[in-house]
């Protein structure tokens, strides 16, 4: 049982990873359109100090977006928006600090952002982690549910007021959550959302990044029926040659450097997507998608579960501190 218990899910995730390599073997990755300039909006970026993040930061800045890089690496982040001005962009970038597996962070983080009184127009969720050994966040969660998609889960409420209040009709606030091809073979173990049965990192992750995908529908659904100017989608890069394959077995970590110079996409090139669903004309409006490549994508049919996600949401706001809408 325990063998199975850990053998399935890496089963399943590499199977996931084989059918990606084998679309990007065949199909370039995004070209993104020319985007409308972003003057006087601003954006939150988790995780940008480097890899996707870093790059959906950047160009956001580019587009003349004032963009915080939200992060708890202050050296690293420091060097980020360094890298970005050098660049002479029309936007504006700095760093603050956030911790993603400790709530207490995100809710300062949250508070000293609000204390700024600037509005907030986009918001990606791109920060992650994969594969880890079995570990705890802060405030005992396992480690890929926590700062994957508890964390964020939390970051995105608390700021969902200062969304709504900077979108409007024609020109909504969006919300960007960075979900991967891994969520095909995620199962939502309701009863031990924190792994504690039996561990497995690759079930652990694939869990993680199927919450993301069934938090954003549900979160669409909710801005909908309001009719609050926010809109909500998921986006999944592709295999990206990024620090997240660190925590690779020795094994895998040789078979993958080959591998990842052939068919792998390059940071920027998985930045494409995010930065689409971000600041795209063509998705003003539009919400409650699986967005990959370019294109809207049928996500596995587990996160269409709307009892799924009304009952991931409640447990989710009990578990940070959240009063159940």
């Amino acid at each position: 049982m325990w063998l199975l218990s850990v053998l399935v899910p890496l089963v399943r995730l590499y199977l996931c990873g084989v059918k990606v390599l084998l679309y990007q073997l065949f199909n370039r990755s995004l070209t993104l359109p020319v985007l409308p300039k972003q003057n006087g909006r601003v954006a939150i970026v988790t995780g940008g100090t480097r890899g996707m993040g870093f790059e959906t930061a950047r160009h956001l800045a580019s587009l003349g977006m004032h963009v915080v890089i939200a992060g708890n690496e202050k050296e690293e982040g420091t060097a980020a928006v360094k890298r970005i001005h050098e660049e002479g962009g029309k936007g504006k970038a700095e760093f603050m600090f956030l911790d993603l597996t400790s709530l207490k962070s995100v809710r300062q983080f949250v508070q000293t952002f609000k204390a700024r009184g600037l509005p907030l127009h986009v918001l990606v969720n791109n920060a992650g982690t994969m594969l880890v050994p079995e570990t705890q966040t802060q405030d005992g969660f396992e480690f890929h549910f926590g700062l994957n998609y508890l964390g964020h889960f939390l970051l995105t409420n608390l700021l969902l007021d200062v969304l709504k209040k900077s979108g409007r009709h024609g020109c909504c606030s969006r919300v960007v959550t960075v979900s991967s091809a891994t969520h095909y073979g995620g199962v939502m173990d309701m009863d031990d959302l924190n792994s504690k049965r039996c561990y497995s990192s690759h079930g652990a992750y694939s869990q993680s990044k199927l919450a993301l995908v069934l938090f954003t529908y549900y979160l669409q659904e909710q801005l909908t029926a309001s009719g609050f100017p926010v809109t909500a989608n998921a986006v999944d890069p592709g295999m990206v040659d990024t620090a997240l394959y660190d925590n690779l077995w020795s094994l895998a970590q040789a078979l993958k450097k080959p591998v990842a110079k052939l068919l792998f996409r390059t940071p920027a090139e998985g930045a494409s997507i995010s930065i689409y669903a971000a600041a795209a004309s063509e998705m003003e409006g539009v919400g409650g998608c699986y967005l990959y490549n370019g294109k809207k994508k049928q996500s596995s049919d587990i996160s269409y579960d709307s009892e799924l996600q009304a009952e991931l949401w409640k447990k989710s706001c009990q578990l940070v501190g959240l009063q159940v809408a």
